[in-house]
């Protein structure tokens, strides 16, 4: 039998194409980047794309594929989006329909994919930088909260900004914003530390999306732009059909984390 690495990102993509791998991907392939997914129809892809441009933040566009073209050769020789996640999320009018580990049987000749940057990136770099991440060492997804923030609307795309939160030791705020904005395409720079009030947040222990963590007393709540805001106004538009990766499923592409 012919034994696949489980740090190198094509031979990874082999195993969930095979059905091998069918968990979270954060922490395989470790050094390329993972990207957030959204496929729909090209009828509402120009204007998702313009979303995407308009809010960089939270939606980094990092490739976006032909109409009816599963590969996305700009982040991988053979990356085929039919198969290349271990959980997609399929939505019709705006609500979850369920989860499927192919979506082969959904193609269609219209299907356009977007691929956003992931948080994963900036966080590698935090910790390699010495700054841990409680919800890394708990092995938990990270905690994500709707704001009372607008995006910027595209035709039937808007609703507001979804961030993510990891508590950071106050003495160390100012290095992880620094080392984060070192990645543009991958949300960059926080959006905020400290009252989570003025984003709009009442309570840091419910968070909307993901696993909530405790604070220190010595630490700070610090909230990034996060990928799930593409998520959030693709459902609010209640466009007829998408689909999207699954919380923690990403893709695994072959671009390597930027040097930091």
């Amino acid at each position: 039998m012919t034994v696949i690495d489980r740090t190198d990102a094509r031979d990874v993509r082999l195993r969930i194409r095979a059905g091998e791998i069918t968990t979270p991907t954060a922490g395989l392939a470790p050094g390329f980047v993972q990207a957030n997914i959204a496929i729909l129809p090209a009828r509402y892809a120009a204007d998702f794309e313009r979303f995407c441009r308009l809010n960089p933040q939270s939606c980094p566009l990092l490739a976006m594929g032909e109409p009816g073209d599963p590969s996305l050769p700009a982040l991988g020789a053979d990356i085929d989006m039919r198969h290349d996640l271990p959980l997609y999320r399929i939505y019709r009018n705006g609500a979850v329909a369920g989860e499927v580990t192919d979506v082969a049987d959904l193609w269609t000749d219209d299907l356009v994919t977007f691929a956003l940057g992931c948080s994963f990136t900036f966080e590698h770099a935090l910790m390699a930088e010495g700054i841990p991440l409680r919800h890394v060492e708990q092995g938990r997804n990270v905690a994500m909260y709707r704001t009372r923030h607008d995006t910027v609307a595209s035709g039937p795309f808007a609703g507001k900004l979804v961030v993510s939160m990891r508590p950071i030791h106050r003495d160390e705020v100012a290095r992880a914003g620094a080392i984060s904005a070192r990645f543009p395409d991958m949300h960059g720079a926080p959006v905020h530390s400290g009252d989570p009030a003025e984003l709009g947040i009442a309570d840091l222990a419910r968070p909307d999306y993901g696993d909530a963590v405790a604070i220190e007393p010595d630490e700070h709540p610090v909230f990034w732009a996060c990928g799930v805001t593409s998520q959030a106004v693709l459902e609010a538009a209640g466009i007829p059909f998408f689909i999207a990766h699954a919380p923690g499923m990403m893709l695994i592409t072959d671009r390597r984390h930027p040097a930091a």
